[in-house]
Order: structure tokens, then C-alpha cells, then sequence
């Protein structure tokens, strides 16, 4: 009579045999093999899960981790534990035309990943609020006075030394970064400026600052740094997590390798000031040119450089294109309107004998003005009446000449050299006037619609001068909205349209623009993308510390589930440890059997019992 014993898995205690009588003996061999084939199903069944548990637990665990990471620094507003040793700092003083203004970013040790940047955010004392702090005038006006500068700058320093705890400061690095006033400067002057920097902070304060750490930045290294920062903060130097994420085919600058990879999205910046207009954006794909003049401009207005701390690794290697338009802001765009029908106004008055805008009652009729308002234009000693139509559209055709477009192709203001926009895979945030345009006054800021948007300059520009005082004495728009906004939003709206769509060529169904002051309810500073881009080799150290313990106390952190040969051995290993122990079993099977018969045949021949045991 066949036994089936079954005991793999369990306590000897648990020991049952499943006895079919007369059954015969196929079908206790299919039962073996039914269990063998059952045992093996569930063990591979529960390997498998067991991965896929793993997996997705540990793959959520790094999205989390990489969330909260990517949370914390747009939304951080707890103080900077400067008590924690291994929090990094780093100084930037940005030198403008009107002040200067010092930035102080703190980072946390580097993860040791070297695809990974620096986590920098914006320090933060025990009140919550950021260490920053400005003062006045702008450093240009010690043009003539050089030695003057160190002493204008100390109060700045002074408040950074206060903040950055006294252990750290011979490793915080300090970046005096000096823009658009020291620009004008005489190149001697400028040259005296910094020397006198350089010279006299090294002995009066322990920062790390050498001489490449004091320099006059270019308006294009200004536009890369804002590029920089606006990207950084919004995630767009992570990596790849979500199948939903909008990616770009990208063509590496300078790489051996003809293959294009595939990396998140970047979004491109438009900044509109009083003065002039600026735009920023990745070109990720090689470009050609119309001519080798062309090619010529175009090398001054792409920047390529390397985010990563390995020069050898292509994966942050960027190639931007940035142009600044002098003129072109909103401001210096409605002066340059104001003296273009100044000069026409007098040489039409001239020629034809007529009084147009020389007195009240016979005024100049100005389509860029809303409706019956009255405005004067100043220039040499003569007065220029105007009363607004509030005419949207004939404002737009009055100045588009404006634009100085050419028909060269691939150019935008003033035919300057714009590689192509890839429209359908593009993203774009606008500021300052972009977003005054659109939500002081008409309250949409945001998501850009051009039809709504046209819709809603019309209707303001036609509207009577004195409903809109009326709204305004209301409270209907936005609480820094002044009457000097008010009087020139139809012709700002109608200048931003027109640099848009006409001189920059976005379509007017473009629908991935958004205007903003701030993003994530900050205001990103070029000077953010500043610390990033000169830092960017300072990981080198955690990694090459990350990397010694790898080999020792950090094994585990090698994730096995995404190395697919460690994971085949793995299973291998397992399934065969089964088999090896199913084979053991049914050896130890067999013998049991073995020796139960023997018993059996003892007991029928009447051998006392003792014996038996004695004879087992």
C-alpha cells in the first residue's frame, strides 16, 4: 500500500500522511508530482510578488523622497539649522545699476549620485525669513573712487558673517557678480572696482574668494543664470519619474555620440522690464544657418555649458539660447512711440499747415490710449496734446514697424538671430510686464489665451477713461495697479501682443505660456541659477567620499531590483536551493517507506516489540 508523507515546510510535529487505499501506483505518482509542480508554483509565485512588493515599494519610497526633496526647496520656510554640520553655504552679492543686494543659499551634503545637482535653497534665520539684505546706491557710482568699494560692500558681508556659522566660513564660497551699471563702465574703471575688492576682502573677512569670484557679467550670462535658477526651481534638471512628464529628444552639444537622448522638458523664460525685453530657452536640437554671418551672431547669443560636476558625463549638458533687446521694454517702447509721433505730428503739421496736438481742443488722436482721455507729450520746450481712442487693433498696426523685423529668416526684433522653437513641445514662462499685462488690470494672469486676452484688451481700451477711474477708486484691480498702469495698459497690452507673436513668431494659438511674478510663491533670483552653475563641481568630494563607502558600510544601498543579472542569478540561486531540498525530502521519503514495511513484515511474523525497536 502506497504512503504519501508530507512534511517539507512544517514542524516535525505537524508530520501527516495521506494513505489512498488501493489506489494504484500512477496515481501516487501524479499526486508526488502534482505537490512538487504546486510547491514550486507557489515558491516562484511568491518570489515573484515578493519583487514586484519590493519594487514598487522602494520605487515609491524614492518618487516620495525625491517629492518631498523637490517640495522643500519651492516651499521651505522653516529656519536653517545652522547647528547641523554637514549644511553647506554659499554667498552671492548681486551688483545692479541702483543697489546691491547679498544672497545667502544653504545645501545639505550631496546624495553622492553624480547625475544628481545640488539640493541649494535660500537660507532662512530664526524668523523664517530670508537672509538677504540691500543697500544703496549701486556700486558704479564709485567709478572714481575705487578705493571706496570695500567699505560699501562691508555692511552686506557683515550681515552674510552674522548668518553663516563662524566653522564654515573659510568653506563658503563668495560671489560678487556685478551687472548692468558696471557694464557702462570704462573698462579701467571696472578693472579698478574689482581690484579693490579683491585686495582688501580676503584680509577682512574668512570666506572662500578668489580672484575669478569678482567679475562685470555679460547680459547673456545674466539670462543663462535667471534660465538656471527659473528651471532649477521648477524640477526640470531631475530625472525622469513619471511616463506623464513631458520630455524633449535632445542633441548633447560636442558629444562623440550621433544618438539623442531623452530628458524632461525645459521651460524657457521671457522678461519683459521698464527698459528692455529678454528670452531664454533650450535649443535641443543642432541648428543650421541662413549664412555664415548668421553663424557668426549666433555664437554670441548660444551659451553651452556642463550643470554636472563630471565633465565627462553629457546628461546636464544645455545648450540656450539668450538675446536681450535694449529698447524693447515696456517703458522705453511707449517713449520711442511718444517721440516717433512727435516728429511726425510737427512735419505733417509743417507741410500741411495744420495745428494738430498743438493746442487742447484740437488734440492728437491716439489709438493706444483708452477712450476720452487726455494726456501731453514734452519735448524741447513744446507740448503735444493727445486724447486717447481706445483703438486696440490700430494700435497693434502702429507698432509693429516697431519691431524692426527683416525678412531674413530665423530672426526676431531687430533681426536679430533666433533659432527655431520646437512650438509643439515647448513650454515658456513670462514676467514682469508679461504678467503686468495680463493681471493688474485685466485679471488673468496665468495661463495665456491669446483670443481671451485679445478680447479683453479691447474691451478695456474702449472703455471711458472715467469708468475705469471709477473701478479703480473701487478696488477692482490689483492692489499695486497705480493710475500710471491704468493710463498705458492698452498700449502695453498691445506692445507685449506684438513682441510675442510678432516679434518673437509664437503662434497665436500657442498655449503654453504662463505669466507669473513669482514661482511656487518665490521669487526666483538669477542669482539662484548663479551658485548653482559655480558650485556645480563641489559634489565631486561627497561622491568620492559616497563611493569609499559603498565598498564597506553603504553596500546595501545597491538596489537589486533594478539589476536585472543580479536579480536572474538571484532567482536562479533560489530555485535551484528548492529543488536541491525537494530532492533531499523525497530521498528521505523513500527511506521512511523502506523502513515502514520492514516493520510491518517483523509484526506479522510476531516479533515482540522491543525487538522491532531494537532491530530499527
Amino acid at each position: 500500500m502506497g504512503r504519501i508523507g508530507l512534511s517539507c515546510l512544517f514542524p516535525a510535529s505537524w508530520h501527516f500522511s495521506i494513505s489512498p487505499v488501493g489506489c494504484p501506483r500512477i496515481l501516487n505518482t501524479n499526486l508526488r508530482q502534482i505537490i512538487v509542480i504546486s510547491i514550486l508554483a507557489a515558491a516562484v509565485s511568491l518570489l515573484y510578488f515578493s519583487v514586484v512588493i519590493i519594487r514598487n515599494k522602494y520605487g515609491r519610497l524614492s518618487r516620495d523622497k525625491k517629492f518631498q526633496r523637490y517640495l522643500a526647496r519651492v516651499t521651505d520656510i522653516e529656519a536653517t539649522d545652522t547647528n547641523n554640520p554637514n549644511v553647506n553655504y554659499g554667498i552671492v552679492v548681486d551688483c545692479g545699476s541702483s543697489g546691491s543686494r547679498i544672497f545667502v543659499y544653504c545645501w545639505p551634503r550631496h546624495n553622492g549620485n553624480p547625475h544628481d545637482l545640488l539640493d541649494i535653497r535660500q537660507m532662512r534665520d530664526k524668523n523664517r525669513k530670508p537672509v538677504v539684505m540691500k543697500i544703496k546706491p549701486g556700486i558704479s557710482e564709485f567709478a572714481t573712487s575705487p578705493e571706496k568699494v570695500s567699505d560699501y560692500i562691508a555692511p552686506l558681508l557683515n550681515f552674510a558673517a552674522e548668518h553663516v556659522p563662524r566653522a564654515k566660513h573659510k568653506e563658503t564660497p563668495l560671489y560678487i557678480l556685478c551687472t548692468a551699471g558696471m557694464r557702462i563702465l570704462p573698462e579701467s574703471q571696472q578693472k579698478a572696482i574689482l581690484e579693490d575688492l579683491l585686495t582688501d576682502i580676503p584680509v577682512r573677512f574668512d570666506f572662500l574668494f578668489s580672484d575669478s569670484h569678482a567679475e562685470v557679467i555679460s547680459g547673456k550670462q545674466e539670462g543663462v543664470y535667471a534660465w538656471i535658477g527659473i528651471n532649477f526651481v521648477l524640477g526640470r534638471f531631475e530625472h525622469i519619474e513619471d511616463d506623464d512628464e513631458a520630455v524633449v529628444e535632445v542633441h548633447i552639444p560636442g558629444s562623440e555620440s550621433s544618438e539623442a537622448i531623452f530628458r524632461k522638458r525645459t521651460a524657457g523664460i521671457l522678461d519683459m522690464g521698464g527698459v528692455s525685453t529678454q528670452i531664454a530657452y533650450e535649443v535641443p536640437k543642432t541648428v543650421s544657418f541662413a549664412s555664415s554671418q548668421q553663424e557668426e551672431v549666433a555664437k554670441n547669443l548660444l551659451a553651452e555649458f556642463n550643470l554636472g560636476c563630471d565633465v565627462h558625463q553629457t546628461e546636464h549638458v544645455y545648450r540656450v539660447y539668450v538675446a536681450t533687446f535694449l529698447g524693447f521694454g515696456g517703458n522705453a517702447a511707449r517713449q520711442r512711440y511718444e517721440d516717433k509721433i512727435f516728429a511726425n505730428t510737427v512735419q505733417k503739421n509743417r507741410l500741411l499747415g495744420k495745428q494738430t496736438g498743438l493746442a487742447p481742443d484740437t488734440p492728437y488722436l491716439d489709438p493706444c490710449l483708452p477712450l476720452d482721455i487726455k494726456d501731453e507729450i514734452q519735448q524741447n520746450g513744446q507740448t503735444m496734446y493727445l486724447r486717447g481712442t481706445g483703438d486696440f487693433d490700430r494700435c497693434r498696426e502702429t507698432l509693429q514697424p516697431f519691431m524692426n523685423k527683416t525678412n531674413e529668416t530665423q530672426t526676431s526684433l531687430n533681426g536679430v538671430y533666433q533659432p527655431p522653437i520646437q512650438f509643439q513641445n515647448s513650454e515658456f514662462y513670462g514676467f514682469s510686464e508679461f504678467y503686468y499685462c495680463t493681471e493688474d488690470v485685466l485679471r488673468m494672469g496665468g495661463d495665456y489665451n491669446a483670443a481671451a486676452f485679445t478680447k479683453a484688451a479691447k474691451d478695456y481700451c474702449a472703455t471711458k477713461w472715467s469708468i475705469l477711474r471709477e473701478r479703480f477708486d473701487r478696488g477692482l484691480y490689483a492692489a499695486h495697479a497705480d493710475l500710471h498702469r491704468l493710463k498705458y495698459q492698452c498700449f502695453k497690452s498691445a506692445w507685449m501682443f506684438e513682441v510675442f507673436h510678432r516679434g518673437f513668431s509664437f503662434p497665436v494659438n500657442y498655449k503654453n505660456l504662463k505669466t507669473a511674478l513669482q514661482v511656487y510663491d518665490k521669487e526666483v533670483q538669477w542669482t539662484l541659477g548663479a551658485i548653482l552653475y559655480r558650485t556645480r563641481f563641489l559634489p565631486l568630494r561627497d561622491i568620492q567620499q559616497e563611493t569609499f563607502r559603498a565598498g564597506h558600510t553603504h553596500w546595501r544601498g545597491f538596489s537589486f531590483v533594478y539589476n536585472h543579472y543580479l536579480f536572474s542569478g538571484c532567482f536562479l540561486v533560489v530555485l535551484l536551493s528548492i529543488l536541491l531540498y525537494l530532492l533531499r525530502l523525497r530521498r528521505i521519503h523513500r527511506w521512511t517507506l523502506r523502513s515502514g514495511s520492514a516493520a510491518t513484515l517483523w509484526l506479522e511474523e510476531g516479533l515482540p516489540a522491543q525487538k522491532i525497536a531494537g532491530a530499527l
